[in-house]
């Protein structure tokens, strides 16, 4: 039977919408289609939604360490859609993992019910645990800012020849010191800072290509999101910002033909509406010029289900990095982490990034 292990760092909304979409998925028929909405790839190489099994988790949150893994994606300050009825059984307990820089000092100031209430466990042994579980893949789930704490799982998956998919953004798939120490292991990764499939990003980046495509001139832009789950209050802190600000920043920036200074781009989570809960909205604009320098101005507003939405990249992502461990590739996979994530290795446009990842599948594409 074929499987793909995977561990889980942060038990928060996006691990909930995943493991969600994962058993939603894995009989589409159910849902009264053959290939349900949200769902780019039925199958890669030979692998399926319901094929990928979780075997670990960690977490730091007393609501979630020791507590059965379908308790704990539902337990506070989780706040996601809840779009699967009933979750499976796993077998798999949460265990505590590391808090070192996870928890922002101004989060407990908040409600509970809005924040992490931090458990009074000692860390388990990530490797150990990774070791016992046979898990295959990592998926780096922390909060913005946790630049030590996904450097302790970062280790821990070279030490025990584990794939990482970073999902937030700590630079490592990115950053070529830790690519090399994945490479000189065999084992691939991807990263950094998961897109979202229908997102503010993608979006804020195929507006500008059209002008750059069109040969009109962008002179300025903003793209300003507010939510209401831990992340967004999270990213109050602006000290913690800074490596999300840089992610989405140069996720723009590298489809313009000549970059925007600093004064005349501006990207980022701006604030923190608790009633929003999982909803994410992204307020746009573009100021440019096109024949004979006429201005030109597009604003837009796009809301998304923030968690699901970045699921049905993440989903791909893990049957691709599958692939490569079983083609015995290493290093950072540049065309999946240029699909799939804001902060790639090696930028590419989305088209670009499209093609390659097809080609990549379809076994024609190395890399």
């Amino acid at each position: 039977m074929k499987q793909i292990r995977i561990a889980i760092a942060g038990v928060g909304n996006c691990a909930s919408a995943l493991l969600q979409g994962l058993a939603y998925y894995a009989t589409p028929a159910t849902h009264g289609r053959p290939s349900p909405a949200g769902l780019l790839h039925a199958r890669i190489g030979m692998y399926t939604p319901r094929d990928i099994i979780v075997v670990a988790a960690f977490d730091i949150d007393s609501r979630k360490v020791g507590q059965p893994l379908e308790s704990a994606l539902v337990a506070a300050p989780n706040c996601t859609t809840q779009f699967l009825k009933r979750l499976p059984r796993y077998g798999v307990r949460v265990q505590m993992g590391p808090v070192l820089d996870g928890v922002a000092p101004h989060m407990h100031g908040y409600p509970p019910e809005q924040t992490f209430v931090v458990a009074k466990t000692r860390p388990t042994n990530i490797a150990q645990v990774l070791k016992r579980s046979r898990a295959e893949i990592l998926l780096a789930y922390l909060p913005v800012g946790s630049q030590r704490a996904t450097e302790v799982y970062a280790t821990a998956c070279v030490e025990t020849g584990v794939s990482l998919i970073n999902c937030i953004p700590v630079f490592i798939a990115s950053d070529p010191r830790w690519a090399a120490r994945f490479k000189s292991q065999g084992i691939p990764l991807i990263g950094d800072d998961v897109k979202g499939q229908v997102g503010a990003t993608i979006l804020h980046r195929t507006l500008a290509r059209l002008f750059m495509e069109r040969g009109a001139a962008i002179d300025r832009t903003y793209q300003l999101n507010v939510g209401g789950n831990t992340d967004f209050l999270n990213m109050l802190n602006q000290e913690r910002l800074k490596l999300k600000k840089i992610s989405k920043t140069e996720a723009v920036q590298s489809v313009l033909h000549k970059p925007l200074t600093r004064s005349d781009i501006h990207i980022g989570p701006s604030d923190y509406v608790p009633w929003q809960r999982d909803r994410k909205v992204c307020f746009l604009r573009i100021e440019g010029r096109g024949f004979g320098d006429c201005p030109i101005e597009i604003e837009a507003r796009l809301s998304v289900e923030d968690s699901p939405n970045s699921a049905g990249m993440t989903i791909d992502a893990i049957r691709c990095l599958r692939l490569a461990r079983d083609r015995g590739l290493a290093g950072p996979l540049e065309s999946v982490s240029a699909w799939t994530m804001k902060h790639p290795p090696v930028p590419m446009s989305d088209e670009r990034a499209r093609q390659t990842v097809e080609a990549f599948i379809g076994g024609t594409g190395l890399r």
